[in-house]
């Protein structure tokens, strides 16, 4: 392995130095391919161009070309309307593998020749996720993008040596961007181009090398299951995870299977990186990074991947230790005033977490007749326990009594909504916007899609039960099981989705139902549809077998 600075990229192309793998690309390929699009931007006349690539080593193409050209780059979040809408003004053009947008191979030309790029005027713009407001744009020189790789080449390059990097995050923000692409470019490591975003996935991909490293999410990690081959995958050279804080328990488990304690990074798409740990509740700033407090106590930022001077004032609350690390305790910004009383979120987020039912949470405002907090909640395995065998009502009532002790009886939440996980978005966040819709949402009356395949004719769906289904509140309210009229009625109604159906309910024949199914369970449904007799099959089963099943006739509606 050989190091290459940024600016010398596509100078230096040493000779079977690879980069990527799934597809293959070595660094000749690589710096041929940039120069290339290159030539294509300037041809065109772009001077702005907007970048979306799922492919990390097509991002890499593309991003070294453009800086290559001279053209400054936006690194937009996803490419919905919303977001196509509101930075339409910053590009020229839309590079991306949407049909309506230029593709990389309509860019190339005849290359041009290499050159060294210039730290200090090649731009790239990252979106925030808007998850504390508004949506921005952050603007980052190459120079501060090449100071951060090279601060984590130094701290962790001589342990990672050779390790094939495999992600499960996104590159379009900026630790998916650092981690999986920009670092081991420079650094001469192979990088998957790919995002994984299943455990089973990483595995795979994983098990290919001798040596890999794994750039993560805490969403990821949490869920990693027990049929994973943990010996195997115990010879990962180290587990990076951003984006959110690792809870505890998971970092406890990822060590007792890993041998190793995942290290988390802190950090935002202002800042860079800020601070990171492993094993340990308190932060330790990067070498180069300066934190301190303001009498408020939020945290003050300064860095080389600032601009010179700069100071990033951030909404998050710290307390120091006299050895200069520091705990997260929350934001600032997430402060509510409920008939002119200030509540902290965070902290009576952090209060409810401590109890043994709850996983995590997040408590935003209901706006009704007056305000209120209400309360999204992910149900520790003994919180699902509870709520089968003493429902709903008496969960929540137990996680309002444990809150009383932290906070006035207004801040007490009124609203409460039992979810499998919490709905973080591609960086890893949940917006507030986000928690307080769902808040103001009805509770469910369908399962979660969690696969579905087709085999003979016949379709299989991975279903998830809702902790908070609409139905279970009256059947039973001491011990919820999901009815049998709604097993039918979603047979029906997912049959109708993926089979050419006839539209009227005719009857049912042969209805069994074995086996309850509870809040949060996990199921698989069969769906077979004989149209000779225009009779639908149904089969529900779990783990231990059939659950339900039936026939429903069906016939055409008449005119």
């Amino acid at each position: 392995m050989k190091w290459i600075p940024f600016e010398r990229l596509l100078l230096d192309a040493p000779p079977d130095r690879e980069l990527t793998y799934a597809p293959a690309m070595d660094h000749a390929s690589f710096c041929q391919q940039a120069l290339s699009i290159a030539a294509g931007l300037q041809a065109r006349g772009i001077t702005r161009l907007a970048v979306h690539l799922e492919d990390a080593g097509e991002l890499a193409v593309a991003l070294f070309g453009a800086w290559r050209a001279g053209v400054s780059v936006l690194m937009p979040a996803d490419l919905q309307a919303p977001t196509r809408a509101r930075w339409a003004g910053e590009a020229d053009a839309w590079l991306s593998d949407q049909a309506e947008d230029l593709r990389l191979e309509q860019l190339l030309a005849e290359p041009l020749p290499p050159a060294l790029l210039d730290l200090d005027t090649c731009c790239l713009s990252l979106c925030t996720s808007g998850s504390s407001g508004e949506p921005k744009l952050i603007e980052k020189r190459l120079r501060q993008l090449a100071s951060e790789v090279d601060a984590l080449e130094r701290l962790w390059g001589a342990e990672l040596g050779s390790a094939c990097i495999v992600g499960s995050v996104a590159t379009q923000h900026i630790y998916g961007l650092l981690f999986r692409v920009l670092w081991p470019l420079c650094a001469g490591r192979r990088f998957a181009r790919q995002q994984l975003a299943f455990a089973e996935d990483l595995q795979r991909a994983s098990r290919e090398h001798s040596a890999f490293a794994w750039v993560a999410s805490p969403a990821l990690l949490k869920r990693m299951g027990d049929n994973l081959d943990w010996p195997g995958l115990s010879a990962v050279r180290r587990v990076f995870s951003s984006g959110g804080a690792l809870p505890v328990e998971a970092a406890q488990q990822l060590y007792e299977r890993l041998g190793q304690w995942p290290t988390e990074i802190f950090g935002s798409s202002e800042t860079g990186g800020i601070a990171w740990r492993q094993g340990d509740s308190l932060w330790q700033a990067f070498d180069g990074v300066h934190v301190s407090q303001d009498r408020d106590g939020a945290l003050l930022v300064e860095s080389p991947y600032l601009p010179t001077g700069h100071i990033e004032h951030t909404a998050d609350a710290a307390r120091f230790a006299a050895d200069g690390r520091f705990e997260l305790l929350g934001r600032l910004d997430r402060i509510v005033k409920l008939e002119e009383k200030r509540v902290s979120l965070p902290l009576l987020e952090h209060a409810l977490e401590t109890h043994g039912w709850v996983s995590e949470a997040r408590l935003g405002v209901v706006q009704e007749n007056r305000a209120s907090l209400g309360a999204l909640v992910v149900l520790s395995p003994s919180g699902l326990h509870a709520l089968r065998n003493q429902g709903r009502r008496r969960l929540t009532e137990q996680l309002r009594e444990h809150l009383r002790p932290h906070c006035e009886a207004i801040a007490l939440p009124r609203r409460w909504r039992l979810l499998r996980q919490l709905p973080l978005n591609a960086q890893g966040k949940l917006p507030q916007a986000d928690v307080d819709a769902l808040l103001h949402a009805p509770r469910p009356l369908e399962p979660e899609l969690l696969r579905k395949q087709q085999v003979d004719g016949e379709w299989h769906l991975a279903l998830a039960i809702p902790p908070d289904l609409a139905y279970f509140s009256g059947h039973f309210p001491q011990s919820p099981v999901l009815p049998g009229v709604v097993q039918v009625d979603w047979a029906m109604n997912l049959g109708q989705r993926l089979l050419d159906l006839p539209t009227r309910f005719a009857g049912m024949e042969v209805l069994k139902f074995q086996k309850l199914i509870r809040p949060g369970d996990e199921v698989w449904l069969t769906l077979r549809f004989d149209a000779e007799r225009s009779k639908l099959y149904f089969t529900y089963r779990n783990a231990d077998g059939a659950c339900s099943s039936g026939r429903i006739l069906l016939e055409m509606a008449h005119a």
